[in-house]
């Protein structure tokens, strides 16, 4: 959604985020002011807690006091949001105005050029959401243990985050935190899905576009926007989302983020409840102040009123483990049960698109439990008007979410991404086919609005047909889309619909292979290149990469 604004506008921004966060982080070392907001007796303060005492494990009370706001705002307020953010505005708004992903560019800001290649690091790049989710266990059995009720080890935590992510992009450059390390980029993975609520469109953006939440920069000879990306992942979330996820669907980890996510929120919020022994605890948010929570060595559970003897410190990641267990091979079962009953009965659907619903299911069900319990304790405190506004708010976008994303398909996004160079190799063609349009441009049709229209190709010459089709494979060709081993599954579709056959495709091929031989052996034309002026290589550095199809171009800038 903020993909259009500029970046200038964007960087002040975020320097204002990361002022408000570094100045929360300094709040949980020395904060003398906000307890007066909390104080019980302070009668005009909406934050003040409105309980007397909270039973844990029926016999400790939690009363009432004054307390500074620092972990209650973070954990209650911020996350949350940040959580909605990503789900409703998609991944490109969260990526353009995260403060931690600003902080950790600061190795690009001094000029400080990458240590090392992240190609090289070919466990990384195929473990990656292995990682990430390790990481996320790793937090929130730290969140229940030390950090969220104790403000000086919160605070710690955000710093050692911090230095964590500006060493990583030290070693690697570009986003290398956010794409291969950062516990939050699992999240988002989650529950941006194929495409945000309000995101924006890469595929469909024109050519040399800078899309979405792509690394940028601002040239001050020119004050224009150009690409700063330097080719650390393909496909690249924050080129173009949808890409990456179908790239990614069934890649090793993927699965396992997905279903395991949910196990782990089920189980996180789900312990307060088995540690205290009642609800109240949770909800009312004094799990944000009570400081025994530090006590790692007594019961970590209270059942039945029964406290047992199993030590906090391996009751909670017990508990998170198992719920992880119980809801992976719960979604893995329901994923066949759902297989079976769809190849039934659809017999030409595919096991991706069956992935595909299972996981937008998984990610409905996942934000919706989330709020639940994510930022309830804040949300309690309202009206209970807005509370019920609230919750229908939060059922309503995670609703439209679901219809919106249920019937997207690989296929669709490939239709969709071809549009623009198939709206081009129409218009080239010496036919005026807007007459047959009823008043209609080819700029108005949508994307199955011009293949149905290419069904009525073959009724023209086979030059034409040929014509469209050979300008089609030129251009993904030249854009670097696909390469000419791949070009006929990649252009499958439109080669249907055209009419045409695999064998028409190779001789096509092979009369580009006569007529352009750098479109099919680029490696000779890269090394012609190396003989280029540095100038001009400067000036081709600076044009921004085709949004359908950056990252391989930027790969082949680099090299």
């Amino acid at each position: 959604m903020l993909s259009k604004v500029s970046e200038s506008k964007m960087h002040a921004v975020r320097w204002i985020l990361v002022i408000g966060w570094l100045i929360l982080i300094v709040s949980l070392f020395y904060d003398p002011i906000t307890h007066i907001l909390t104080d019980p007796n302070n009668l005009a303060s909406p934050l003040r807690d409105n309980h007397e005492c909270i039973l844990v494990q029926g016999d400790r009370c939690v009363p009432e006091k004054a307390y500074p706001i620092g972990t209650r705002i973070f954990w209650g307020m911020i996350l949350p949001a940040a959580v909605f953010i990503v789900f409703v505005f998609g991944h490109e708004t969260w990526r353009r105005i995260c403060p931690l992903y600003f902080l950790s560019q600061i190795p690009r800001a001094l000029g400080l050029k990458p240590r090392l290649n992240i190609e090289n690091n070919q466990w990384l790049i195929r473990n990656h959401f292995y990682l990430q989710f390790f990481l996320l266990f790793l937090g929130l059995n730290s969140r229940i243990l030390f950090i969220n009720s104790t403000r000086w080890v919160l605070g710690l935590f955000l710093i050692a985050t911090i230095l964590s992510a500006i060493t990583v992009v030290f070693l690697y450059g570009g986003r290398s935190w956010c794409h291969y390390v950062c516990p939050f980029g699992a999240v988002q993975t989650v529950f941006t899905g194929p495409r945000g609520l309000l995101g924006s469109s890469a595929h469909q953006a024109p050519a040399k576009s800078i899309t979405q939440s792509m690394c940028r920069t601002v040239d001050k000879s020119t004050g224009q926007e150009k690409s700063a990306c330097i080719g650390c992942k393909s496909p690249c979330m924050d080129i173009d989302s949808e890409k990456a996820y179908w790239n990614q669907l069934q890649k090793p980890g993927r699965k396992f983020l997905q279903y395991g996510y949910l196990g782990l929120a089920i189980g996180y919020f789900i312990y307060y409840r088995l540690y205290s022994g009642n609800f109240d605890y949770y909800f009312s948010g004094v799990w944000t102040y009570d400081n025994s929570l530090f006590a790692l060595w007594k019961p970590g559970f209270y059942i039945n009123n029964q406290s047992i003897a199993i030590p906090k410190i391996a009751a909670v990641p017990l508990t998170l483990g198992l719920s992880i267990i119980v809801c992976y091979y719960s979604c893995h079962k329901l994923e066949k049960v759902y297989r079976g009953y769809l190849k039934h009965k659809y017999p030409e659907i595919s096991s991706q698109q069956v992935l595909h619903r299972v996981f937008t299911i998984i990610t409905f069900l996942a934000f919706n439990a989330f709020f639940v319990y994510g930022g309830r304790p804040e949300i309690l405190r309202l009206p209970m008007v807005l509370q019920l506004l609230f919750n229908g708010l939060i059922v309503l976008v995670s609703t439209i979410w679901l219809v919106r994303n249920w019937k997207r398909s690989a296929e669709q996004y490939q239709k969709e991404s071809l549009t623009h160079s198939f709206r081009r190799q129409l218009q080239r063609l010496p036919i005026n086919i807007e007459q047959f349009l009823n008043g209609r441009s080819l700029d108005k049709l949508k994307a199955d609005e011009l293949f149905i229209l290419a069904e009525i190709l073959p009724q023209f010459s086979e030059r034409g047909r040929h014509y469209v089709y050979r300008w089609m494979l030129e251009e993904a060709l030249a854009e670097k889309c696909t390469s000419s081993e791949q070009s006929l599954a990649y252009l499958t579709s439109i080669r249907q619909r055209l009419g045409l056959e695999d064998e028409e495709h190779y001789q096509i091929l092979s009369a580009i292979s006569s007529e352009r031989p750098e479109l099919i052996y680029p490696q000779q034309s890269e090394k012609t290149t190396e003989t280029q002026t540095l100038p001009t290589k400067l000036k081709k550095l600076q044009e921004p990469p085709n949004s359908g199809c950056a990252e391989t171009q930027i790969r082949r800038k680099k090299r």
